[in-house]
């Protein structure tokens, strides 16, 4: 039997480490289509809201809508976020989105990172060139786990959230 050389098993656990990252990049399903390309990455900086509803299992907190403006890398404010879900462009534009995957935020206490098709577009700018959106790096959002109960049933709350939104076209 022979003993590697110690350099080598270190050589080897570095490299193992050095692929990890990539390896669960590959797996995350909220990825674009390989045919699809990026046209617009913004950050999203808002709030999630969610309304106090009765259930089967009790009253909880159900998700409402985001309400969210999109920043571009220099902080000015390029399109808004809402309910549909829709995305507006400042040139008149929008585009609402069909949810394809979801997958856990690696941010505990971070809504999940998603990735939705377009589902029909208005106006001819930007967004009108969209076929997919990727939700990612997600920071807050998620619904409170108190304050929902008997007495508050109809009661509202917003919760801040950020998450970096990359719009695609799958056209040249």
């Amino acid at each position: 039997m022979r003993i590697p050389h110690p350099s080598a098993a270190r050589i080897f656990s570095i490299l193992c480490l050095l692929a990890t990252p990539f390896t669960t990049h590959a797996q995350d399903p909220t990825q674009a289509p390989p045919s699809a390309h990026p046209i617009l990455t913004v950050t999203g900086k808002g709030v999630q809201i969610y309304a106090c509803e009765q259930t089967n299992s009790g009253p909880q907190w159900i998700f409402k809508a985001p309400d969210a403006n999109l920043y571009d890398n220099s902080g000015a404010i390029v399109g808004s976020h809402g309910a549909g879900p829709s995305w507006r462009s400042r040139d008149g534009s929008s585009v609402k989105g069909e949810l394809l995957q979801k997958n856990s935020s690696p941010e505990p206490g971070a809504i999940p990172w998603l990735l939705l098709k377009a589902a029909g577009a208005d106006g001819s700018g930007l967004m009108k060139r969209v076929d997919f959106i990727r939700r990612s790096e997600t920071h807050g959002g998620i619904a409170p786990t108190a304050g929902c109960d008997a007495q508050h049933l109809s009661a509202t709350t917003r919760v801040d959230y950020s998450a970096t939104y990359t719009f695609y076209s799958a056209k040249p």
